[in-house]
């Protein structure tokens, strides 16, 4: 995580060091989503059939690849970014094979007994590495520019991919899910590929905690809107910018603590639909504030509801699948988390556009609550279930 966010610093600085031009930035973006959009399906087939602990080595060592490219293209003076292109579509085809071959991979390394707890402790490694290693990659290109940068990168991976050599997988996916996997040769990837989209349609369960998070974030996300507020709403500038942005992730970070120190296991249903309608009020307030510590204030805590949403659903949609499925089930689920951080951050600046951005904000906080409230409708087993193990027999 460190090297994939101090390598998407790096490389934003150099492509618009290279360009000037603001586009140029979107297709660094696109880059990495394509190759991720067409890939996740097919790589959550082969997470069902072959060892993810080998997929999740294979990806970070491509990763490392992908920043030994970045490096030599840097030293050898390119100035066109099409190669930085061509190698980041690379980079985007192995994080649709790592990122859910890691999810999958986490239920083999715990007891069930264990897995809320480890989400939670994960999530929070994740979400502080988010916050400090964009830092970081700052310090380090002003340090030494990419020429420093990317060879660091590259190491980070490759000690990642050998370090993972160490972790012990303690149960087999026949071991956990007690099913016999289709013998090769006894379906094709696009047979194989329908079971696991039928499987998800069929599941109430499953289906409600991956579309929640889809719609709500797809909706009520505010990231988008941030530098408007800084600069029209709140006047607080670059620096004042900086402090909204990390407001939201101390406050993820704080309750994924809280989560790991203290995991809960009663009224997850109730609590995971509760925490997503604290988010879209939290939003509101956001939206209506104009001081900045309210604003702070306010992204803290919708950054504290998010991270207690994705504590229960992902303990739900871990409970609520068959170890043999999670790949298939665990590639949509990252489909549909990438489309609502892309897709509502592209629908957070049109409203913004067409509307203002405080309108947009406001309406995106009660589309939030409104699929709350449509949700525990549609979906009556994310409000009635009561602990994570009763997942496991809800249709």
């Amino acid at each position: 995580m460190v090297a994939t966010q101090v390598q998407a610093v790096v490389v934003a600085w150099q492509v618009y060091d290279l360009t000037r031009e603001p586009m140029a930035l979107a297709y660094v973006g696109l880059a990495q989503f394509l190759p991720m959009l067409f890939l996740l399906l097919p790589a959550g087939d082969l997470i069902d059939r072959l060892p993810r602990k080998r997929i999740l080595g294979v990806s970070w060592g491509v990763g490392a690849v992908c920043s030994a490219l970045l490096w030599w293209l840097s030293d050898h003076g390119h100035e066109g970014v099409s190669d930085i292109y061509a190698v980041l579509v690379l980079f985007g085809a192995s994080r649709a094979f790592s990122g859910p071959a890691m999810q999958s991979l986490l239920p083999q390394l715990v007891t069930r007994e264990q897995l809320p707890q480890a989400i939670a402790t994960n999530t929070m490694v994740m979400r502080s590495a988010a916050i400090g290693a964009p830092m970081l990659g700052g310090l380090l290109y002003g340090a030494g520019g990419s020429h420093a940068t990317y060879p660091i990168c590259m190491v980070a991976f490759a000690a990642g991919a050998l370090l993972l050599q160490k972790v012990r997988v303690l149960y087999s996916t026949a071991h956990q899910s007690g099913a016999a996997m289709p013998q090769p040769g006894s379906t094709n990837i696009w047979q194989r590929f329908g079971i696991g989209i039928r499987f998800i349609f069929r599941r109430p369960m499953i289906l409600g905690t991956i579309s929640l998070d889809l719609f709500a974030v797809l909706l009520g996300g505010v990231v988008a809107l941030l530098p408007i507020y800084a600069h029209e709403v709140l006047q607080v500038g670059p620096q004042g910018l900086g402090l909204l942005r990390s407001s939201a992730a101390v406050g993820e970070v704080a309750a994924g603590i809280c989560l790991s120190m203290f995991p809960f296991n009663a009224k997850v249903g109730q609590r995971m639909l509760l925490a997503v309608a604290v988010f879209g009020i939290a939003n509101l307030v956001f939206a209506l504030s104009h001081w900045m510590w309210l604003s702070c204030l306010a992204l803290a805590i919708a950054g504290a509801a998010d991270m207690v949403s994705v504590y229960v659903r992902g303990a739900l949609l871990q409970f609520a699948t068959p170890d043999e499925m999670r790949g298939r089930v665990n590639a949509v689920n990252m489909l549909f988390i990438g489309s609502s951080n892309e897709l509502g951050e592209f629908r957070a600046g049109a409203s913004a556009a067409w509307i203002g951005a405080a309108p947009a904000a406001i309406a995106g906080g009660l589309c939030t609550l409104g699929v709350v409230g449509l949700w525990s409708y549609l979906f009556p087993p994310l409000r009635t279930v009561n602990r994570f193990e009763d997942a496991q027999n809800r249709d």
